[in-house]
């Protein structure tokens, strides 16, 4: 009897042993030393991810890892995509990972101000999207960060680009002041995205708004420079000064030459802009000019403004800038 009760301890320490054993091959630290990505294609079966996270080197044992999936996981579906797994992740917290489907999350970013070509440039280096697409409609794009999966389309971001700022006009537009200069969203849009490209300062947006408006009353050319370059360029930096010949050519984008609106927006402007545009400062004022701190100065009549261009052609001399 004593060797049948010995008999039974053993069995009960062994039992205890692989238990014991089970559970940290479930709960313990996994084999990763440092932080792994997995993707899991569409459709994969827990089998399927299992194989990839053995080859990844993030489980020890995919077969091991199924077992015990069935015997301690929730039985809720795996989710594909693409996950980081944490060094040491362990197996049981690596499951509830896929269940849950926390996947990579990655971003496409649209600064304020951005023209489509360089959209369009992001778009195409963005490391995960697949597919091409053309360069979208200038001024369609809300500039914001844009979260997308591995194995995402282009196409599919570009087109929640372009619904977020078909929303966020539409909302805009429905609150817009009246008596503003724009007729139109699309008019709002193509202002906007001038003021988005004179001033990078965003207590001045409301103010060089209501100049821009205020000259479109009156029949005064808008006079931006920034519609110069736009046709020369489609957005991309100039490199140099605007050329004589640049400032005088007629061809629907230089507001030197023509008064009123340009054809088109020249850039994706930033909801700043457009609501600055929407909502325009109360002033009289139809000219600025730098200030020399990386802002402007105002002013309501010709007199005014050419004294300020003196003091800002005197602050470029005392610069060496002319």
């Amino acid at each position: 009897m004593r060797k049948v009760g010995c008999f039974g301890v053993i069995l009960a320490l062994v039992a205890i042993v692989a238990l014991f054993l089970v559970v940290q091959g479930w709960g313990g630290a996994g084999p990763a030393a440092r932080t792994l990505t997995v993707q899991v294609p569409q459709g994969s079966s827990l089998t399927a991810a299992a194989t990839e996270l053995e080859k990844a080197g993030a489980i020890r044992s995919a077969s091991r890892f199924r077992l015990y999936a069935r015997i301690f996981g929730s039985g809720d579906p795996i989710k594909a995509g693409e996950y980081r797994i944490p060094a040491q992740a362990s197996p049981s917290d690596i499951l509830k990972l896929m269940q849950g489907g926390k996947v990579v999350q990655r971003l496409v970013a649209v600064p304020e101000g951005y023209p489509s070509v360089l959209v369009h440039d992001a778009l195409m280096k963005a490391d995960g999207l697949t597919g091409t697409v053309p360069v979208p409609a200038e001024g369609s794009i809300l500039p914001d960060s844009y979260a997308f999966e591995r194995g995402d389309t282009r196409a599919t971001v570009v087109a929640q680009m372009q619904s977020a700022m078909t929303a966020y006009l539409a909302k805009a537009w429905a609150a817009r002041k009246p008596g503003i200069a724009v007729a139109t969203p699309e008019q709002a849009i193509i202002l906007a995205s001038i003021v988005e490209k004179e001033t990078g300062k965003p207590s001045e947006r409301r103010m060089v708004a209501a100049v821009y408006g205020n000259r479109l009353r009156v029949g005064m050319p808008l006079q931006a420079d920034p519609t110069v370059i736009y046709p020369i360029t489609k957005g991309r930096p100039l490199g140099r000064r605007i050329l004589r010949s640049e400032l005088q050519a007629k061809n629907g984008y230089n507001t030197y030459a023509s008064p009123g609106l340009p054809l088109g927006p020249i850039a994706n402007p930033g909801r700043a802009s457009i609501d600055a545009v929407l909502d325009p400062a109360q002033t009289q004022a139809l000219y600025f000019v730098a200030d020399g701190t990386g802002g402007h100065v105002f002013a309501d009549t010709l007199d005014q403004h050419n004294a300020n261009v003196r003091k800002w052609y005197a602050i470029r001399k005392a610069r060496g800038e002319m």
